[in-house]
């Protein structure tokens, strides 16, 4: 690309623009007022209690006021049948408490009322118990069951390593046979796991409630060192940035060392002199550290590494100093625009909004279906299979034809349009979430970059900045380039939906034996995660220059990524050392809250032992320490880097369009200027 000229009118980001991306703006919101009706169809026909209730066999709620069985819970009518819903479901108010079967109990005078409540509304007691269980009205027999999300299941416990159901080890099938209480335990596994769950929920909240305070105290600390560690950066960033550097050419040289040594110990040891060739292949690694060629490998290779460093380190040493000057920079632009570390908590509210959107429509679009009633039967019947209207069937011609059938609640489903293309929906959910979440994070760069150009791009740092340099950045942003970071969210957005498409199929394909199948994928796979990494990169680059220059999208790209590649060098030197920085700043903020939250929950500092509260689980406050410290420094370090990124831009631009003379003076920090040698004419450098 060719270099930025002078021009004279340019004293740092643009006032006097105009709208940029106008039809991706447009795009933008038609996309919106869709996904808004979207949601209030899906609002209106789903109903999310079909995810929480279970339904009898005519798709009636069972516990759910306003319906006819509010009382109810969902009974499992046998061993063999799976939780609800089942090929037959029915509500009761009480789940049974004993064994106990159906003959049995039409034969017993007495029983047969106790077993009426398992039965469904229409059971007629006059009929042979053949007739009862042949019509499906009553379970053929009953298990002790606890309620477990409005669901009975056998109550399997284990007393002494024995299974145990009801304090029965054995249960009568409802056919004659005797039959071991394990046969149930499969059946029941899940809902076992789902019991020790809730209860370890329980557990977990009970300590959330003793030690939330203590918790916002430990993420009190982490925004505090976060911060500190950011100021800090202003004078400390060369000593640890050299420092790494030193320590990782004394971490090699050991390496050397030790390398030497094992080579030289092995002389003389029978079996040592084996080449590599001769050995082959070995599953056991271990016998390689026998060989003198293993360990003189590993010197040359790590003597190669050291050469390489030491001179990358000669060559490069005027890079790296103006990297870590940039970064020393950063720390002071973000001292003059401290609300920036508040606004990630504003871009964190938005994507919130986007997930709980997505969220429950993506839930009313999977519950939208219909109750559909299809006609069972057990004899021959040109109706079987047919779906059919409980109101109206008892009335219809098909009990006169089939005497036998029965109109029986099937799925959930629809045979509407609407239930035709809910799938489509669901696509369409799902793209406009990474779309309006992309464009949340493109608002939030875009502020970023254009209060800290701002900063970069006053002459007498801070007086001749904007005195709301953040507010004034979001509002360009709103005004002018809805459309461009519209357009850039939504080339991102398409390439991560293809990527979450070719997670699904290679989900579904995993039990496949194509391998040419499974090899192309993969291969799709790693270029779309390259191509949405490249991507990323790109954005944020061309948000910095719309933020500056007020230009559209693509123009934007094509300045930053021309810019960036005549600067090739810097970039990945720069890249690289604010990485290592960012790297060790969440590791030292995160591991020393993390420690120090571990101490104090486990009751190990004598200063402060009785005041740590008694937990359950430890590692539920420190876990969530750990977390919440992560997350709060990885929010400072995100404007951090904007920082670093909007400054380098700038300071590459600074570079070509300005000579230091009295009418193109560098805007550049008196530190930068001398590292560079550069000087402004008539300027003190002081």
């Amino acid at each position: 690309g060719t270099p930025q000229k002078y021009d004279p009118t340019f004293k740092g980001p643009i006032y006097d623009r105009g709208c940029t991306d106008i039809i991706c703006c447009v795009l933008l919101v038609v996309a919106i007022v869709g996904y808004v009706v979207v949601g209030v169809v899906a609002w209106t026909h789903g109903d999310p209690r079909k995810v929480i209730h279970p339904t009898d066999s005519r798709g009636q709620f069972c516990g759910q006021q306003g319906t006819p069985n509010e009382w109810g819970e969902c009974l499992v009518p046998s061993p063999a049948a799976p939780p609800c819903p089942s090929p037959i479901q029915i509500c009761v108010s009480k789940c049974p408490e004993r064994y106990m079967t159906y003959l049995n109990a039409y034969r017993t005078p007495g029983e047969l009322g106790y077993y009426r409540n398992f039965c469904v509304p229409e059971y007629n007691p006059g009929k042979t118990a053949i007739e009862v269980l042949k019509d499906k009205e009553c379970p053929a027999m009953l298990i002790p069951s606890t309620p477990l999300a409005r669901r009975c299941f056998p109550a399997i416990q284990a007393k002494k390593g024995v299974i145990m159901v009801g304090n029965e080890t054995t249960y009568d099938d409802g056919r004659g046979h005797r039959r071991n209480v394990t046969e149930l335990l499969e059946g029941a596994k899940k809902a076992n796991v789902v019991l020790e769950t809730r209860q370890l929920a329980m557990k977990i909240f009970e300590d959330y409630t003793v030690s939330w305070y203590w918790i916002i105290i430990g993420l009190v600390i982490a925004m505090v060192a976060s911060l500190v560690f950011i100021v800090l950066l202003r004078f400390l960033a060369g000593i640890m940035v050299w420092v790494m550097i030193v320590m990782v050419i004394l971490v090699l040289g050991y390496g050397i060392f030790h390398c030497y040594m094992e080579y030289a110990k092995l002389k003389g040891e029978a079996g040592s002199d084996v080449s590599l060739t001769d050995l082959g292949f070995q599953t056991d690694l271990r016998v390689y550290l026998h060989l003198r060629q293993t360990w003189l490998a590993f010197m040359i290779i790590l003597c190669v590494v050291e050469l390489v460093i030491i001179l990358l380190l000669i060559f490069l040493r005027k890079r790296i100093l103006i990297a870590i000057a940039l970064i020393k920079e950063a720390s002071r632009a973000v001292g003059h625009v401290m609300s920036s570390l508040l606004f990630p908590l504003c871009t964190f509210f938005l994507l919130c909004l986007c997930i709980a959107y997505w969220a429950s429509t993506a839930v009313f679009l999977s519950t939208s279906n219909e109750a559909v009633y299809k006609v069972f039967n057990e004899s021959a019947c040109p109706f079987s299979g047919q779906t059919c209207r409980p109101e109206t069937f008892n009335t219809s011609n098909v009990t006169k034809l089939c005497p036998d059938a029965q109109c029986l609640f099937a799925f959930y489903g629809g045979e509407t349009a609407y239930h035709k293309y809910l799938i489509v929906l669901q696509f369409f959910n799902v793209f406009m979430f990474f779309w309006l979440a992309n464009f949340v994070i493109a608002l939030g760069q875009v502020t970023l970059a254009g209060a800290f150009a701002s900063y970069y791009w006053a002459f007498k740092k801070p007086d001749d900045m904007p005195a709301f340099p953040l507010f004034s950045a979001f509002g360009r942003a709103l005004r002018y380039h809805t459309g461009s970071l519209a357009f850039g969210s939504l080339v991102l957005a398409i390439v991560q939906v293809i990527r979450v498409t070719l997670e699904y199929l290679d989900h579904r394909l995993k039990a496949a034996e194509n391998k040419f199948a499974k090899f192309l994928l993969s291969c799709l796979k790693c270029c779309f995660w390259c191509l949405e990494k490249f991507i990323k990169f790109l954005n944020r680059n061309a948000y910095i220059m719309i933020a500056i220059y007020g230009t559209n999208f693509c123009t934007s790209a094509r300045n930053a990524f021309f810019l960036l590649m005549r600067n090739i060098i810097r970039v990945a030197v720069l890249d690289k050392v604010t990485d290592f920085l960012f790297f060790l700043g969440k590791l030292l903020i995160v591991g020393s809250v993390g420690i120090l939250a571990f101490f104090f929950f486990t009751h190990r500092i004598k200063l402060v032992q009785d005041t740590a509260p008694p937990l359950n689980y430890y590692w539920v406050p420190i876990l969530t320490v750990i977390v919440g410290s992560y997350l709060i420094a990885h929010g400072f370090f995100s404007v951090y880097g904007m920082c670093v990124d909007t400054l380098f831009l700038c300071f590459l631009e600074d570079l070509e369009r300005n000579d230091g003379s009295a009418e193109k003076p560098y805007f550049m920090s008196p530190n930068l200027r001398k590292l560079l040698k550069k000087t402004n004419k008539g300027q003190p450098d002081a």
